[in-house]
């Protein structure tokens, strides 16, 4: 681990100031960020502790939404009152991530910053890792690549984001909200995070010096909805394939559908191309099959996860079908 100073930020105004240094990291709970420096894949040269920042309240918005502020832990959020009722989607993706003892530490900002646990990533005895090191390549490409990405890859990086708490958000097309240098602007979470193209050390579209200060939730409109994680272990294991699903409902038909699957891409991946064809469709097994099979189309599975393919297919069916049952 590298040698580093700290400096506890007592406002907004003054995290922003110290975080804008060249080296400086925020550090929230740091469950994933101590970890990669204890590792030697991050290196940080100054930690900014913002963990006393007014910014953990979660609160009812004016047009019924919900703000979650980026210093609450990840159980706060998925045990609160209004996102249990409101948001129940959010509440299962938080309370299907990581260990009860990790949900207590874990905020909802650093949770939006986690970075892949790609194993090659992880591991700084492999020197091919573009994440790590741009242009030097890419381990798992020809390495053991089951957990891996199938769609939005490419040829520098096929690492996947391991979140739980972003698909949810994705699917309920939440906005994060932060702050810079050169003030306040909030950002879709569906264009948060980034896909890794030939900047694959690049996970997120913040700027540097950036801080995240709080996660916007819209009005619900989904009465219906449920979060599918498959994974090797019933805890404390990353998903092979999530589905966060979310439906409008007309009767037995679909007015409107939201779908973000986890654990097949860099980032939530929003299958917006199945949502499409499941408005106005008949909640049945065929025009489930039907969008399942629209989600994972271009899909690029890999030596040791081709299974993804068709186990994201069966899980969006699964997750559709369990949503639409939610009375």
């Amino acid at each position: 681990m590298n040698s580093f100073s700290y400096v506890r930020a007592a406002d907004v105004a003054s995290a922003l100031r110290e975080g804008g240094a060249a080296g400086s990291r925020y550090l929230g709970a740091g469950t994933n960020l101590l970890d990669l420096m204890k590792g030697g894949v991050e290196n940080a040269e100054r930690l900014v502790d913002i963990t006393r920042l007014p910014l953990a309240a979660i609160a009812e918005l004016p047009d019924g939404g919900l703000r979650l502020g980026a210093c609450a832990s990840n159980s706060d959020a998925a045990n609160h009152p209004l996102v249990r009722t409101r948001y129940p989607l959010l509440s299962q993706a938080l309370l299907a991530g990581a260990s009860p003892q990790l949900r207590n530490m874990a905020t909802v900002g650093g949770n939006l910053l986690q970075r892949t646990r790609c194993g090659y990533f992880y591991d700084t005895a492999f020197s091919a890792c573009n994440k790590r090191h741009p242009g030097s390549g890419c381990a798992a490409l020809e390495g053991f690549n089951r957990m891996h990405a199938i769609l939005g890859a490419s040829d520098q990086c096929i690492a996947v984001h391991p979140s739980d708490m972003a698909v949810a958000l994705a699917a309920l097309e939440a906005v994060v909200r932060v702050r810079g240098a050169k003030g306040e602007r909030a950002i879709a979470l569906r264009d948060f995070h980034r896909l890794p193209g030939d900047t694959p050390q690049r996970d997120t579209n913040l700027v540097p010096g950036e801080l995240i200060t709080a996660v916007d939730l819209p009005a619900q409109r989904f009465a219906k909805s449920y979060y599918l994680k498959v994974r090797d272990r019933a805890s404390y294991a990353f998903a092979l394939v999530s589905v966060a699903a979310a439906l409008q409902m007309d009767g037995n038909r679909i007015r409107e559908a939201r779908i973000a699957l986890g654990g097949v891409a860099h980032k939530p991946w929003r299958a917006t191309q199945a949502e499409a064809l499941l408005a106005g469709s008949a909640l049945d097994p065929a025009s489930l099959r039907r969008a399942a099979a629209a989600a994972v189309e271009g899909a690029k599975p890999y030596r040791y996860n081709a299974f993804k393919v068709e186990l994201a297919q069966r899980a969006i069916v699964r997750a559709l079908e369990t949503a639409g049952a939610v009375t």
